[in-house]
């Protein structure tokens, strides 16, 4: 990917900046401990292999987009971000696009805000899963059975559907304004989600079936090498593309 289509790729992301300043990368979640660096690494491991993820909170301000964002610099080199507005989705129905794109839900939610979904519109932004595509937004819920109701019980999204969300993220506010990562699940695609950490307790046993995946390993050295050299959204981007490319 030429520096150009970093500066792309990053704007996309920009775009979903509502608050000023700029967007932060992995390495600045990690700094300021919204996530942790084994969460980290699992995060690249799936998201760079195709994972569809979303981020959720019920308080505004709690990080949402922030999170989904850096996140977004994760997803695989050859995976462009587009945004999922009505017009976009219904191009890709249509087929416009022919190979596997990663589609932003600025949020789910019925505001006639910029990339925002709801109804008939969010069904058909799921049914991109049956044309291959990765699909990353975020939500108002603190938990997974608070996402399910909103997403499949108020706007009728199959379960199919849901399930092919691999990652769920839920962020919690602690005393001190503090954000962190609380719990996350994660889905085969086709099973139902389970539980694969919380911030009491970190990665659950899941870990211990990809800890010796060559891969994983190779995750966790990308992550340690560049956590004290790393911190914008371009220069993360750039180094993660640099390593798949080298894999």
């Amino acid at each position: 990917m030429s520096r150009v289509e970093v500066l792309n790729h990053c704007r996309e992301i920009d775009r979903c900046n509502q608050r000023g300043g700029r967007m932060l990368s992995i390495f600045d979640l990690i700094e300021r401990n919204t996530m942790n660096v084994e969460l980290s690494v699992f995060s690249l491991y799936w998201i760079s292999q195709g994972s569809s993820f979303l981020v959720g909170a019920n308080p505004g301000g709690a990080g949402k987009t922030t999170v989904m964002g850096a996140l977004l610099n994760l997803v695989p080199a050859d995976v462009e971000l587009l945004p999922a507005t009505e017009s976009i989705v219904a191009e890709a129905l249509n087929r416009k696009y022919h190979k596997r794109c990663c589609f932003v839900c600025h949020e789910v939610g019925s505001g006639h805000w910029y990339a925002y979904l709801w109804g008939e519109s969010l069904r058909n932004y799921f049914r991109l899963f049956e044309l291959g595509h990765i699909l990353a937004t975020n939500l108002h819920a603190d938990d997974i059975d608070e996402a399910y109701y909103q997403i499949c019980t108020e706007n009728r999204v199959p379960k199919t559907h849901f399930r092919k969300i691999n990652l769920m993220y839920f962020i919690k506010i602690l005393p001190g304004h503090r954000r962190i990562i609380n719990k996350v699940y994660l889905s085969d695609g086709v099973n139902e989600h389970r539980l694969v950490y919380d911030y009491e307790d970190g990665i659950n046993d899941l870990i211990l079936t990809i800890d010796n995946d060559k891969y994983f390993a190779e995750c966790k050295k990308f992550i340690s090498e560049n956590i004290e050299k790393i911190r914008t959204i371009e220069e993360t981007r750039q180094a993660v593309l640099e390593f798949l490319g080298g894999r």
